[in-house]
């Protein structure tokens, strides 16, 4: 946090094993957004403790451990009135399944990757 202030970044994020509520005793400029990411009901209440402006919840389609699927995020985002971008798994085949849920966005690697070949 005291790196994002001292460069006067736009924002910062907070990963979902970040349960720390330190930066709350900093003076942030006007228009400064903190990201928070969670995977659960659990990590949404801390994030929201934390203030953050908008919460990745994952996993949306990848199918790991953390795995959600569209109607588990639907029914989990539904409890909090915090922003959520949807991560995880994300496709040009699957994308518009996000119009079916919450989201206020989404992000992913695989999604913005460039594909090999011709």
């Amino acid at each position: 946090m005291k790196l994002s202030i001292k460069l006067k970044l736009d924002g910062a994020y907070l990963p979902s094993f970040n349960k720390n509520f330190s930066h709350l005793n900093y003076v942030f400029k006007k228009d400064f957004l903190l990201f928070g990411s969670a995977h659960n009901l659990k990590e949404i209440r801390i994030k929201e403790k934390q203030k953050v402006n908008k919460i990745f919840l994952s996993s949306i389609f990848k199918k790991n451990k953390n795995f959600l699927g569209i109607n588990k995020f639907k029914i989990i985002s539904g409890f909090s009135r915090n922003q959520f971008i949807a991560l995880g798994g994300i496709s040009q085949k699957n994308v518009k399944l996000i119009g079916l849920t919450r989201s206020k966005g989404f992000a992913g690697i695989s999604y913005f990757e460039k594909k090999k070949g011709p």
